[in-house]
């Protein structure tokens, strides 16, 4: 019976693994050396937010591998030989594949600064991050400041969690304003004022340039790059954006660059090995795509795309129109199609911001065509479906927007916005 070895227990794996498993009846191994079992990892912050306990992020109960004829393999694996097909174990044994998916994620960045191994600086990734995280910020009594590096979507949630427990929090970023090269202006801006509205520290326009120890090798302090000040702390988070969790392969014949290199089928450049989830990167990034997208629902289609072929149907993965979702302290976030920071060429954006300075949108389209291109909305739940049947459909601007309360996710409960949107972009055509 053919084995299929799959080495990273996350969303990517488990989904090829479940979806084999639903097509076929072939030898499956999910191995891993982070947990026992599959864990929401989005879920993290919410178990040291007290909101769920850790076996609630756990999507499937114990007894589902062994019913499902999955098994489960603890182990880090030291390096692969992919002529005898064989995974070396850092613990001395061996595992034979006859087919190999490699979906194991990602690792914080570390930039090499001074103390960033010592005891009290970790990431936001892992279930091991979150058990530092209680043993050096189970309250403010033991740690009287935290400094998180790096101003993205791991670094504010990491903000959040520690600002629920009453920990005060200095959040370095090196961009002019929060996430300024993924948000246009307004909406960076906009999240300024809500990171300092929630009490945290912000620092626009720094870098850090050391972590300092104690005399038992824990964190005392950091120091700003640009200014030299030095501040008093106990934990550092690292959220300086992730990088592909390759080190093991790089001996290998397996072909890397920052990520697993694949195709469209997500096959590498060797027979039967394939790469899916975070450590994968296309050739070629899929239309306006990155090469390598760290995000939860494109590792999960990559998981159902890769069974199938897995499986005898070869087929290409095909993610459709971008989109994603995050939350900014108490602001939701949701994308549809592209926005980008900056307007390209051909573009424009349509920016409407709520007096309250919590609710906004962005809306991109091409001022040749008038074809509606990508909508980011803050603290205005819309709906995906239909925005990606918009983006399908080409529909333009003016359509967009005169139908945008038939986007609204709660049209019945909630107060509407459309109206003001509305009048506010007629007025932009009047006056442009």
């Amino acid at each position: 019976m053919e084995h299929i070895v799959i080495i990273g227990n996350g969303i990517s794996g488990v989904t090829t693994a479940r979806h084999i498993r639903k097509l076929s009846e072939k030898q499956i191994t999910i191995v891993s050396a982070e947990t026992d079992y599959f864990f929401s990892r989005t879920a993290l912050m919410y178990v040291y937010m007290g909101h769920m306990k850790f076996e609630h992020t756990q999507p499937y109960e114990n007894w589902f591998w062994e019913k499902n004829r999955i098994n489960l393999k603890k182990g880090y694996v030291k390096n692969i030989e992919t002529k005898s097909k064989t995974l070396h174990f850092a613990e001395g044994d061996t595992l034979k594949y006859d087919k190999l998916i490699i979906a194991t994620g990602s690792k914080p960045n570390k930039f090499g600064w001074p103390g960033q191994d010592l005891e009290g600086v970790m990431g936001m990734y892992h279930k091991q991050d979150l058990e530092n995280l209680e043993k050096y910020a189970p309250n403010n009594k033991v740690c009287k400041r935290a400094v998180i590096v790096g101003g993205g979507l791991i670094g504010i949630e990491l903000a959040e969690m520690l600002h629920s427990r009453h920990i005060p929090v200095t959040f370095l970023v090196r961009e002019s304003s929060f996430w300024n090269g993924v948000l246009p202006e307004g909406e960076s801006a906009m999240i300024n004022r809500e990171i300092l509205n929630h009490g945290i520290d912000l620092r626009l326009g720094a870098n850090l340039k050391e972590i300092k120890a104690d005399a038992n090798g824990k964190v005392k302090s950091i120091v700003i790059q640009e200014t030299g000040e030095e501040i008093e702390c106990n934990v550092v988070g690292l959220t300086a954006g992730v990088s592909p969790n390759i080190d093991f392969i790089k001996d290998s014949e397996i072909e890397i660059g920052r990520g697993v290199k694949v195709n469209r089928f997500l096959e590498t450049n060797i027979p039967d090995v394939y790469a899916i989830g975070d450590c994968a990167e296309q050739h070629e990034g899929i239309d306006q795509r990155r090469p390598i997208e760290a995000v939860w629902y494109t590792g999960r289609m990559m998981g159902e795309t890769l069974a199938q072929t897995i499986c005898g149907n070869r087929i290409q993965y095909k993610p459709g129109h971008w989109f994603n979702s995050a939350k900014f302290m108490d602001i939701e976030y949701q994308t549809y199609g592209w926005v980008f920071s900056k307007p390209r060429e051909n573009e424009t954006h349509f920016h409407w911001k709520h007096d309250d300075d919590t609710k906004c949108i962005t809306v991109c389209y091409n001022t040749t065509s008038n074809e509606f291109l990508g909508i980011n909305t803050f603290g205005i739940r819309m709906r995906h479906e239909i925005f990606d049947r918009w983006l399908t459909e080409k529909r333009d601007i003016d359509y967009v927007m005169t139908h945008l309360i038939e986007a609204n996710f709660d049209p019945e409960f909630f107060k509407h916005f459309e109206k003001d949107i509305l009048k506010a972009y007629n007025n932009k055509l009047q006056l442009a």
